[in-house]
């Protein structure tokens, strides 16, 4: 299949190496030329711009930060008034439906141009070993179609078909949000806990088993406690972008959004405190500093010294 993939950061580019070597033929664009190296190398076609990457497409594959970008791309540089007539978009940014009904409104629906939106989780690390989950939003005839190509980016038994056009976006954006909200949460009964006496490791297994326990508290939050690392593969500033989108779609639907305005006012003291490219998971640290010590567990190894 002749593919254009706009796109090549922390996950793009792992994505667009999996379409090269899954044997399609790809035409890649992105802001920085020398984010194509290795795509080159392996095969693919270099596109000056947006509107050369989709000229000759059967699919277009946009991976960007926002939908600001997502709308330059496609409208101001020409991507979708260059895609042939029965082309089909597929935009696994993180995004929202309204831009997305912008872009097909004014160039996409004229021109007979199918699309979905099908963002993505699993963080770089699921980008690089193809096995990211996918959220898709759209017609399911054209889910089907291009599952074959989904599932060469993501798990198989993870790429969904979660609902008409938009869907996919809302899910996604759904997920970060609370997502962002367990860590918040974990982070403050942490620095309570702790600062209150408890041995931190006690807490944690105390948490993991009562009806508290959850994914974060018992797999997530081990990259800080056992190795310092606040997870910089994905930045404040978009961690806050997507905050703000879910917020936004609240807001957009009518419905109350304290608590997650709250989170996003956390991140964003973070960010201002961390700075732009801090890791997602930096928030941890204003608790950490309330609490007056850094979240650590021992290391297995340490452990078994320390008891030797």
């Amino acid at each position: 299949m002749r593919i254009g993939f706009i796109g090549l950061g922390n996950m793009g580019r792992h994505m667009a190496r999996h379409l090269i070597h899954a044997g399609h033929l790809v035409t890649v664009h992105d802001s920085r030329p020398e984010a194509a190296v290795e795509h080159l190398a392996l095969g693919a076609r270099w596109a000056e711009t947006p509107a050369a990457c989709a000229a000759d497409a059967e699919l277009l594959i946009t991976m960007l930060p926002n939908p600001r970008i997502v709308e330059e791309v496609l409208l101001h540089g020409g991507a979708a008034g260059a895609l042939p007539e029965g082309a089909l978009w597929i935009d696994m940014s993180t995004s929202t439906p309204a831009a997305a009904d912008r872009i097909a409104a004014e160039v996409l629906d004229r021109r007979g141009v199918r699309r979905l939106d099908a963002p993505v989780s699993g963080m770089a690390h699921g980008a690089e070993a193809g096995r990211l989950q996918i959220f898709v939003g759209g017609a399911a005839d054209d889910f089907r179609m291009c599952l074959p190509v989904l599932e060469t980016l993501g798990d198989p038994d993870k790429v969904l078909h979660v609902g008409p056009l938009g869907a996919g976006y809302t899910v996604k954006l759904m997920i970060n949000l609370l997502w962002f909200t367990h860590l918040v949460a974990a982070s403050e009964v942490l620095a309570m806990g702790t600062k209150a006496g408890v041995d931190l490791g006690v807490l944690r297994s105390s948490l993991l088993a009562s009806p508290a326990a959850s994914h974060f508290l018992e797999h997530d939050v081990l990259s800080v406690l056992v190795e310092g690392d606040y997870d910089d593969s994905f930045a404040m500033a978009l961690a806050c972008k997507d905050l703000g989108l879910a917020v936004d779609l609240g807001r957009d639907v009518g419905v109350s959004v304290e608590l997650s305005a709250l989170v996003e006012q956390i991140f964003r003291r973070s960010r201002a405190q961390h700075g732009d490219l801090a890791g997602e998971m930096s928030p941890v640290r204003l608790y950490e500093a309330l609490a007056g010590r850094e979240f650590r567990l021992p290391r297995p190894e340490e452990a078994l010294i320390g008891t030797a």
